[in-house]
């Protein structure tokens, strides 16, 4: 059953990839798949607008508040 599966397998494209990081990386293979997810998610941070703003226009928003409540709140030292 088990040689009927890898025969099934070996046609399909990356089997020989998938087989090479599981050999070379071990438990690390998935890194390169994570790392990958996290650059998508930060892609669509940027550029993906949530009703008029992005993420990233939000942060940075947020940011210049903070900076501004910082330096204009009174000293109580």
């Amino acid at each position: 059953m088990a040689t009927r599966y890898m025969r099934l397998q070996r046609p399909l494209p990356f089997f020989g990839v998938r087989q090479a990081l599981r050999r070379r990386l071990g438990v690390y293979r998935f890194l390169p798949l994570f790392f990958l997810l996290g650059g998508g998610i930060e892609w669509f941070m940027i550029n993906v607008k949530g009703g008029k703003e992005t993420f990233y226009d939000v942060y940075r928003r947020k940011q210049s508040e903070r900076q501004y409540n910082s330096l204009h709140e009174p000293q109580t030292r």
